[in-house]
């Protein structure tokens, strides 16, 4: 086997880092019933039929074990205001206290008021990624919003938003 060159892991992410993401909210429940959560940007679209998606977490992450357990999960698309739940779900919130924000039980598990849409999934599959497993869902319910707010983007490292299109 050829050797393959070896790649920078800080370089490596400032080139992922030029590829425009959403963020989402991944979120199950504990077996308390109590909801629990993290940020996600590494959602995919993978199948029609069956309808999958999958979505990276890192194996350390406190979510892991619960979608391990828990074979309902969901994922809640943000809205550009939704940037502080971002931040607070990723562990990053500068704020002593975590900002306001309500999990509505739907068809599809829980999902985030005032995202720009959801999807409910049954666990499919876990695979292994490196440091993250690669969690596959099969999407069993789906939230749009009636009146979408701008989405969360992220991209270079920042948060972003879509501008209007020009008329």
């Amino acid at each position: 086997m050829t050797s393959l060159p070896e790649v920078d892991t800080l370089q490596y992410r400032r080139t992922m880092g030029r590829f425009a993401t959403g963020v989402t909210v991944l979120a199950t429940t504990m077996p308390s019933g109590e909801p629990i959560g993290m940020t996600a940007n590494s959602l995919t679209s993978v199948s029609l039929e069956p309808i999958l998606l999958l979505v990276c977490v890192q194996k350390t992450a406190h979510i892991m074990p619960h979608l391990q357990a828990n074979e309902v999960f969901s994922l809640s698309i943000l809205s550009y205001e939704q940037i502080p739940l971002s931040d607070y779900f990723a562990g990053r919130s500068p704020l002593p206290e975590p900002p306001p924000f309500e999990f509505v039980t739907w068809e599809g598990g829980l999902r985030l008021a005032g995202c720009v849409g959801a999807l409910g999934c049954v666990r499919h599959q876990v695979l292994e990624g490196g440091d993250h497993w690669i969690v596959l869902g099969r999407v069993t319910a789906l939230y749009c919003s009636d009146d979408p707010p701008h989405p969360l983007i992220f991209f270079g490292g920042r948060y972003r938003r879509l501008l209007p299109d020009p008329v």
